[in-house]
């Protein structure tokens, strides 16, 4: 059963990130996904695990199912002031696919999320060169293993941060697979540890934070050797040559960048058309996804539009020999004659979606009901429908938008609110709760509130509330280039009918864009009429860490006018936000200036 929080993955390159941003900072928890199994070597094991039957018929305040960065952070603030509960966080490391040191039994994934594979994989090759160290006489093995031995040694930095949290909060941590009791209702559990010896404990609350899994479509030979999913990628041995990649989204597109860094040839297989059209279906702005596109062409990635695999044909006996991959149009046919009928290559991705990772929880035991795709359903306050209404759901196996940040942001919400008395007994008497939206559109004090509005931002964190609200949170793309946006498009300004305009600068129109990253823009949306903007969007390097800035001028409600009155830094990315606002008052002189 895979109990981590996923949300995209290779976890032995996510590695790389988790352990630059937890040596930064011991504040951020994060997660990872599947097992490699490479040897590293640590200074000694982590201590923190202890073996399910040490809890055996033990009651806890809260139970915790998950590892990942939203079971992690929610077990650590509920164990913390002010809640000071007793908490046992469940997870099982290898039956996820887990980052394992197999020296020692160890898992170094615990706490970091699997979509962080493609963003350290994606720096890690920036940072080597691979055409220079083959020119060096290295042969493809040891560069890879290279960058494998590197991610592995450096995952135990973050795992043992997060291990210290864990030991210092007071957090009871069991590693094993947690399903609900036949006949317990739902507050007990079994737990079973790898020699299938079971253990039965009870918990008054429950938070089921178990993530997502790959979606595997039908007639696909998965085998984790030459055939993967986003997730069984992290056991790729070897740096192939050639890889073929199916799928349009934000994770495909990652790894057709990765691989094509790290020199392979890639071709990328799309069943839309128009591949810009495929990613504006799920939420980037038309130019941010036409420079995405361009950007894939101009770095060598071929892309076969309109097209499916119709069959493998895998090699038996001979690892080095080619897959040969029989296409079809899309739906089934033959291709246009001009197109190509079959393509070789080394290894084949499958990058098609996630799915909630419910399988094996025996929810249906608890009274705790799924969607029609496997997502368990929950109220406004995160909690499910089980039997004795203590049962709650965070991250992704609630459902999309399948992030991190959202996931982390329901983790708190849940906590919050299955012991809200506590926080409630640390109020003053001088303090108030502020005013939030309520179910019907409006705050508690009367004030009216529709949806997409900036006064819903950030007070629900249920599926339906997300999905329903622009301004939750921002959206990053770690391919390379980034792309990253909030708020609205204007496309969306239009449906709302709201009279949008459109300020663009050019990386290009700022000295560090013009000497070090000349293309990719970024996109201000604007309200014509009272000039408060209202999106931003940018594609370029960096702008999974522009877009911040961004979000604070859409929340705050910042216009045209508050933009060009900042004074922004020289020789910074920044300063295209004031180009873009000049572009906004002085199209034609933009224009000229181009």
């Amino acid at each position: 059963m895979h109990q981590h929080q996923h949300l995209p993955s290779m976890a032995s390159i996510a590695v790389i990130a988790i352990a630059f941003l937890s040596h930064i900072s011991h504040a951020f928890q994060l997660q990872s996904p599947t097992k490699l199994h490479h040897r590293c070597t640590t200074s000694s094991p982590l201590h923190a695990a202890i073996p399910p039957e040490e809890v055996s018929d033990k009651t806890f305040d809260l139970c915790v199912i998950g590892a990942g960065p939203v079971g992690v952070g929610a077990a650590l603030l509920a164990a913390r002031n002010p809640h000071n509960k007793n908490v046992i966080l469940i997870d099982a490391p290898r039956a996820s696919g887990a980052l394992m040191n197999e020296d020692t039994g160890e898992d170094l994934s615990i706490g970091g999320p699997t979509g962080l594979f493609s963003k350290a994989l994606r720096d890690t090759g920036k940072r080597i060169s691979v055409s220079s160290l083959k020119g060096m006489g290295l042969r493809d093995d040891s560069v890879w293993n290279e960058i494998v031995t590197s991610c592995v040694e450096l995952a135990s930095f973050n795992a043992r941060d997060t291990v210290r949290q864990l030991e210092y909060a007071g957090v009871t941590y069991v590693q094993g697979t947690a399903a609900f009791a036949d006949s317990g209702g739902s507050s007990s559990l079994f737990v079973t540890d790898t020699d299938n010896f079971i253990t039965t404990l009870s918990a008054d609350k429950i938070l089921i934070a178990t993530g997502s899994t790959p979606f595997r479509p039908g007639g696909i030979p998965f085998d984790g050797k030459r055939v993967f999913d986003s997730d069984s990628i992290n056991t790729l041995s070897y740096l192939p040559k050639s890889v073929a990649i199916t799928g349009s989204g934000i994770i495909a597109i990652e790894f057709a960048k990765i691989f094509k860094n790290l020199g392979s040839e890639v071709t990328l297989i799309i069943r839309d058309k128009i591949p810009r059209n495929a990613l504006m279906k799920i939420g980037l702005d038309k130019d941010i996804s036409a420079t995405l596109v361009a950007d894939l062409a101009r770095s060598g990635i071929k892309i076969e539009r309109g097209a499916q695999v119709k069959k493998f044909h895998i090699p038996r006996g001979n690892g080095k020999a080619p897959i040969t991959l029989d296409l079809e149009a899309k739906g089934g046919g033959d291709r246009p004659t001009n197109a190509a009928s079959s393509i070789k290559c080394d290894i084949y991705i499958a990058a098609v979606g996630r799915k909630p990772n419910t399988a094996g929880l025996n929810l249906s035991a608890a009274g705790v009901n799924t969607d029609s795709y496997g997502g368990i359903e929950v109220n406004s306050e995160l909690k499910t429908t089980s039997i004795g209404g203590n049962v709650y759901a965070a991250g992704d196996v609630v459902g999309r938008p399948f992030l991190a940040s959202t996931g982390l942001a329901q983790g708190v919400a849940a906590i919050k609110g299955m012991f809200s008395e506590d926080s409630k007994e640390e109020k003053t008497d001088g303090e108030e709760d502020g005013d939030f939206a309520t179910e019907d559109g409006e705050t508690e004090d009367g004030a009216s509130c529709k949806v997409g509005e900036l006064c819903m931002t950030g007070e629900k964190f249920d599926p339906k509330s997300l999905a329903s609200n622009p301004f939750a949170f921002p959206v990053g793309v770690w391919s390379s280039p980034e792309a990253a946006y909030y708020g609205l498009s204007t496309q969306q300004c239009e449906e709302m009918g709201i009279n949008a305009g459109e300020g663009v600068a050019l990386y290009a129109e700022c000295l560090r864009g013009l000497v070090f990253s000349p293309n990719g823009l970024l996109k201000l949306v604007f309200d014509k009429d009272s000039g408060r903007i209202m999106g931003v969007h940018i594609c370029g390097d960096d702008a999974c860490e522009l877009i911040h800035y961004g979000m604070e001028l859409v929340k705050a409600e910042r216009t045209i006018e508050d933009v060009l009155s900042n004074l922004y830094s020289a020789v910074t990315f920044h300063e295209m936000y004031r180009i873009a606002a000049m572009a906004a008052v002085d199209e034609a002189g933009a224009r000229k200036r181009r």
